[in-house]
């Protein structure tokens, strides 16, 4: 086996303030300047690739450290502007980034899958077992050690995810190793906890996200899920089958952009299509992108003023309005690319912090940063290794 040391990242090479050309839509008006790129201060990226970890410095994109790990992991941030739960065959490894170091504090899960981060709480949620586990955020890492959780177990293990609410209500997916089929509500109640409220009509569910005042959406493969206001509210797709299996939010706006599919029978995970979901007033409408404008579930985020995100398959970061479903403006960054074989393969991906893209291009092994207030982009690196998944920490 290679050790960190004989199988570096090295920075081979670094491009700062690059400019590309802009469609004929400008991001600012006439006679103003481009907003500063703001990105969270001392912020982090984790980059995943074969056997390995690597973190790279937020601004400059340097490689500060890297790690070994099992042939293929998953990282998910945890919240606190720091640590990464890097999902392994053992459960959710502890990854710090301002340290750095791949700590020997695991959350141990059988078959590890979502972990959402909303107020207080990270909960992680394991296929393998249907375990939820909840833990106070900010007490992670403190001492050196776990913190301590709150577990919840489903009657059944599946392919789940689980969310807590600012007032401690719980909730999580219903479903068996073979079908899904909705969603639940509990409350705190002594040691345990108490169901108040369920919903069975969501097949396949898949993925959360919460909007503004809280509203959560879950997504079913003949539309969307909402729990709002301690109740459960199915919202119908306008087709027979119209699966939404991931929600990209922010919580101060009460749309929803989520991916939107069709055809139970397409081969391949590009999408043409996504669904803007209003949590006021209870609409799920489907949007048809621009002929040529596809995009798999790793390739849409939110960011300044709450617009949306979808880095194509053109190469292009589409900027979507969730308020009208058009597309007002659109910065070429990459080079024009094809949809993976399997999910897991290496392919382009787009992570916002503040007004910053981190966009990965495994096909050329570089990750840029991308001022989404101007379209530049700001700073490239070529890696070594070819980028899969990618984290802000």
């Amino acid at each position: 086996m290679q050790t960190p040391q004989n199988r570096a990242l090295r920075a081979v090479t670094a491009v700062a303030g690059v400019s590309l050309a802009l469609s004929a839509c400008g991001s600012t008006a006439e006679g103003e300047e481009s907003a500063a790129p703001k990105a969270e201060e001392g912020s982090r990226l984790a980059v995943t690739y074969t056997n390995g970890i690597a973190v790279l410095d937020a601004k400059s994109l340097d490689v500060v450290e890297e790690f070994e790990t099992e042939e293929f992991v998953r990282v998910n941030p945890v919240g606190d502007d720091r640590n990464i739960a890097v999902t392994t065959t053992k459960g959710f490894q502890v990854l710090d980034t301002r340290t750095p170091e791949l700590t020997d504090l695991v959350f141990a899960a059988d078959t590890g899958g979502h972990v959402v981060h909303h107020g207080d709480n990270t909960v992680l949620f394991a296929d393998g077992s249907g375990e939820t586990t909840i833990f106070e955020t900010a007490a992670l890492g403190e001492a050196g050690k776990l913190p301590e959780t709150t577990t919840w177990t489903a009657p059944d293990a599946h392919h789940g995810v689980s969310i807590v609410l600012e007032n401690g209500t719980l909730l999580t997916t219903v479903g068996t190793e073979e079908s899904r089929s909705g969603a639940i509500a509990l409350e705190p109640q002594g040691d345990g906890f108490e169901q108040v409220a369920a919903n069975d009509t969501c097949p396949g569910i898949h993925g959360e996200g919460t909007a503004a005042d809280e509203a959560v959406v879950f997504g079913c493969e003949d539309g969307a899920l909402l729990y709002r206001d301690g109740e459960f509210e199915k919202l119908q797709a306008p087709d027979a089958y119209g699966r939404m299996g991931n929600a990209y939010v922010s919580e101060t706006s009460p749309i929803i952009v989520g991916d939107y599919n069709t055809d139970p029978d397409a081969e391949g995970y590009l999408l043409d299509m996504v669904t803007l979901i209003d949590t006021e007033k209870s609409t799920f409408k489907p949007v048809a992108l621009p002929e040529g404008v596809e995009y798999t579930f790793r390739d849409v985020a939110r960011g300044p003023e709450d617009l949306a995100y979808i880095l194509a398959t053109d190469g292009s970061i589409h900027v979507l309005d969730p308020a009208t479903g058009k597309i007002t403006d659109e910065f070429p960054v990459v080079k024009p690319w094809e949809g993976p074989a399997e999910w897991q393969d290496p392919h382009p991906a787009i992570k916002v912090s503040g007004d910053i893209a981190y966009v990965t291009e495994p096909a050329s092994n570089t990750v840029h940063a991308v001022d989404l207030t101007s379209g530049e982009v700001t700073a490239s690196v070529e890696l070594s290794e070819q980028p899969n998944e990618i984290a802000v920490g």
